[in-house]
């Protein structure tokens, strides 16, 4: 496990230089330039101090070979649009709220999807299974973004129970975390039911209650733990598609976190902030896939061998 480990870990890098690279590239196809704007115009010579300040006079590869150098030492450079400030002050301040928002998600979607699964699939073809599966295929329909709609206009507006502006307290919390995990809450019941209607169907759990084994012991030792694989397995993607949401929901609901950072600096060319917050979340998705793979080894030792 160690040796697998740290493999996984060496592979970081170059993915980490590719992600780089292409954010790198593509943020260079967008037209426009971040000291040209209307509300700031500068002179000729003004720019070209200013390029020179942040080596955009230099050519591609330098300018590449400086921000990897920086983001390898933490230093994700100066925002070319915000006055003095750095991308990592914009991070420090604006990325706990984002993470803590997609963990809420994160952890809820878990909390509630699994459980769902493993009901659904005990109580197959009763009315338990049809309300829970109607249910999760509702959410896994609606997209977030229509979920924080109506959740604003029926929870907020009519009823009044729940605030919608602001990141102060836990009552702030609950529409935006609700809107952004619900689609992986119904994604993660309807991967467990199928995963544990096809176990309840394996030879070894046939043979379990051939023993005499108690129903409860069956579900818990031998079917519970080999139908989670396919939900661990879609753990790390799915907090790839909750962390890249949280950049819908903190404008619909006006969160100051990265996301809306992440907006702005896309509208006024502001290269190093897009590159420092897609960095910070490629990591972020790495270590997660990292932290399945592991898990993956625990639930199935047999995976874990094989890798190592």
């Amino acid at each position: 496990m160690t040796a697998f480990i740290i493999r996984r870990l060496l592979w970081t890098i170059p993915v980490l230089l590719l992600v780089i690279f292409l954010t790198f590239v593509l943020m260079r196809q967008i037209e426009g330039n971040p000291f040209r704007r209307t509300s700031r115009a500068v002179s000729p010579a003004v720019q070209a101090n200013l390029e020179r300040k942040f080596n955009l006079d230099e050519p591609w590869y330098v300018q590449y070979a400086l921000y990897v150098k920086g983001v390898f030492t933490l230093d994700l450079g100066p925002s070319l649009v915000t006055r003095d400030r750095t991308v990592n002050d914009i991070v420090k301040e604006h990325f706990p709220k984002s993470l803590e928002l997609g963990l809420l998600a994160f952890v809820w979607a878990i909390a509630l999807g699994i459980p769902m699964g493993v009901v659904a699939a005990l109580r197959q073809n009763t009315a338990y299974d049809y309300t829970l599966m109607f249910i999760s295929n509702v959410g896994y329909a609606l997209p977030s973004f229509l979920v924080a709609t109506l959740l604003i206009y029926y929870v907020s507006l009519k009823a009044g129970l729940l605030p919608t502006n602001g990141w102060e307290g836990w009552k702030y919390k609950i529409l935006p975390s609700f809107a952004l995990g619900l689609l992986p809450m119904a994604y993660f019941a309807r991967l467990v039911r199928g995963s544990m209607l096809e176990t309840l169907q394996q030879d070894y759990v046939r043979t379990a209650k051939a023993k005499g084994l108690r129903r409860r012991r069956i579900v818990m030792v031998h079917v519970l733990r080999n139908s989670l694989i396919p939900a661990v397995t879609a753990m790390a993607p799915l907090l790839g598609f909750i962390i890249t949401g949280t950049f819908v929901i903190e404008i619909i609901f006006s969160i100051p976190g990265i996301g809306r950072y992440f907006v702005t600096a896309i509208s006024s060319r502001d290269y190093s902030v897009v590159m420092g917050i897609t960095v910070l979340t490629s990591v972020i998705i790495i270590i997660a896939n990292l932290v399945v793979d592991i898990l993956y080894g625990i639930l199935d030792p047999r995976t874990r061998d094989a890798r190592t």
